[in-house]
């Protein structure tokens, strides 16, 4: 039988929803903010002027990023980037997760492999040996440039690691009995039952992709090779006398609605637009994921 609540219980539960919904609000703000800065107006954005509501409405700004052939092909860039990078990283976070995952006697040398990844984790060896590596394997200006250097997720793989040890050890044995080997094992029982912490581990391969813009300035001396977020990052509102002569009035007018404040709110648009839409169906395992992942058995 279910009791009916009590007046105070009802004053609490209704406490706690107006609490949450005050953060949820204050946690959306920023988003509404840029959005509403981003279809502004030049004056009233540099004035100050905009708080919730858009002042004189115009998509002047988004006009300038899209309408840039530039745009696209860093875009391109970022995607292929996002797919390469994605699946090198899940590989090799998973075939080098499952050994680790094995007792020291199943594999020896495994604690030492594990201090080795702990410390290349905390320490690394600078930005200039990476540029002087980078240059003297000749992947300036290409997309492995942007890959390479990450390719191993040392965090994921700790992750994945202690997810893999989470599950029971039965499962293994069982298939090994019936003949299975590591590979078998690996791809019919762990990946399968990992899915959680598979989908966290790639969404925040996809986000750091994604959002990685300080790369593409150090390795891409070339502008057709920047990825997205180099590209936005650089892009700014000059009108020089020389852009002034080709321009036409109608032109002159809209880009003269524009500022570089507007401009970067649109920049920032933008760029979180694919991470909002892929979000929603990776959340749902991300913090079972993070939970599992985080504890060792």
């Amino acid at each position: 039988m279910v009791r009916s609540q009590s007046l105070s219980n009802r004053a609490v539960d209704l406490f706690i929803l107006l609490v949450l919904a005050l953060i949820a609000l204050i946690s959306l703000y920023p988003l509404w903010y840029t959005i509403a800065l981003s279809v502004s107006e030049q004056a009233a954005a540099n004035a100050g002027k905009v708080t919730v509501w858009p002042v004189g409405f115009n998509l002047t700004s988004y006009q300038i990023i899209l309408g840039d052939d530039k745009f696209f092909r860093a875009f391109g860039v970022s995607v292929k980037r996002v797919v390469l990078g994605g699946v090198l990283n899940f590989f090799l976070t998973v075939i080098m997760a499952y050994p680790l995952s094995l007792e020291n006697k199943q594999f020896r040398g495994r604690n030492l492999y594990m201090w080795y990844l702990v410390f290349c984790m905390l320490f690394s060896g600078g930005l200039i040996p990476l540029y002087m590596t980078i240059t003297a394997l000749g992947m300036q200006n290409t997309i492995w440039s942007l890959v390479i250097p990450g390719a191993v997720p040392i965090f994921n793989v700790i992750l994945i690691m202690n997810f893999f040890r989470s599950l029971p050890k039965a499962l293994e044995e069982a298939a090994v009995v019936d003949g299975a080997g590591p590979w078998y094992t690996l791809i019919r029982i762990y990946i399968p039952l990992s899915l959680p912490a598979m989908a966290t581990v790639t969404l925040f391969s996809i986000v750091g992709h994604w959002n990685s813009f300080f790369d593409g300035m150090i390795f891409m001396s070339k502008p057709d090779n920047y990825p997205l977020q180099t590209y936005i990052q650089q892009l700014v509102i000059t009108i020089t006398p020389d852009m002034m002569k080709d321009l036409t009035s109608d032109q002159l007018i809209q880009l003269m609605k524009a500022s570089n404040k507007t401009l970067n709110a649109a920049k920032l648009m933008v760029a979180m637009l694919p991470i909002l839409l892929i979000y929603p169906f990776l959340q749902r395992y991300f913090v079972h994921g993070i939970v599992m992942g985080s504890v060792k058995e």
